[in-house]
């Protein structure tokens, strides 16, 4: 029996965490954390095969929880995906400068962020 692929999902919004989970659930493990914290702790007892990370959370940036998972070895190839509801040219270079392979602008089509998951899976 094959492991289903684990996408971890770190929003603060409750309704992208709930549309996410029935959007992605069919075809992946989804897993959700409402906080940056929320994500490290999860994050020392699992390995995501993608990370779809929100840039902008109150208590820790999307950013700050970049940083923490490229110092940690276990994690440090993980792709990651930011999430923004602000995609400008500044943010998404700077995503890019942070090490994320790819970022979706909220409000997000499906097939789009389905789309990257599985471009981040076999890059």
């Amino acid at each position: 029996m094959n492991q289903r692929t684990i996408i971890l999902v770190v929003d603060d919004s409750p309704t992208t965490l709930q549309l996410c989970q029935g959007l992605l659930s069919d075809e992946f493990d989804v897993r959700l954390a409402k906080s940056g914290a929320m994500a490290l702790t999860a994050l020392s007892r699992m390995y995501p095969d993608v990370i779809l990370l929100d840039i902008e959370m109150p208590d820790m940036s999307g950013f700050e929880v970049m940083e923490r998972i490229s110092r940690t070895p276990d994690l440090k190839g993980t792709p990651v995906i930011f999430l923004t509801s602000h995609a400008t040219t500044d943010l998404v270079a700077k995503a890019a400068e942070y090490g994320a392979v790819d970022y979706v602008a909220k409000p997000f089509d499906t097939e789009n962020l389905r789309t990257k998951i599985h471009n981040a899976l076999n890059s």
